[in-house]
């Protein structure tokens, strides 16, 4: 039996906190494409799990998976406030 090709793609990530509760995650390449975690650590994992099943039905659709074209900019954008 051949054996199956395989590769490894890369996608961002977008991780969210969810105030004390955990992080949204959600993938800028994949709209709707969303999850969840109780902690960083978990929000990573399942953000794996995820990316993983959505690539695995985009295969059985036979669609083409998208570039990376997405890149978010994370910047802190600081304001002058009056403070009364």
């Amino acid at each position: 039996m051949a054996k199956k090709k395989t590769r490894i793609l890369s996608y961002f990530a977008v991780f969210d906190p969810a105030g004390k509760d955990g992080y949204n995650v959600s993938f800028p390449d994949f709209p709707g494409c969303v999850t969840f975690g109780k902690n960083f650590e978990d929000a990573q994992e399942k953000a794996r799990e995820v990316l993983e099943l959505w690539l695995e039905e985009l295969a059985e659709q036979r669609t083409k998976f998208p570039l990376k074209t997405h890149r978010p900019i994370v910047h802190e954008v600081r304001v002058p406030v009056a403070v009364r």
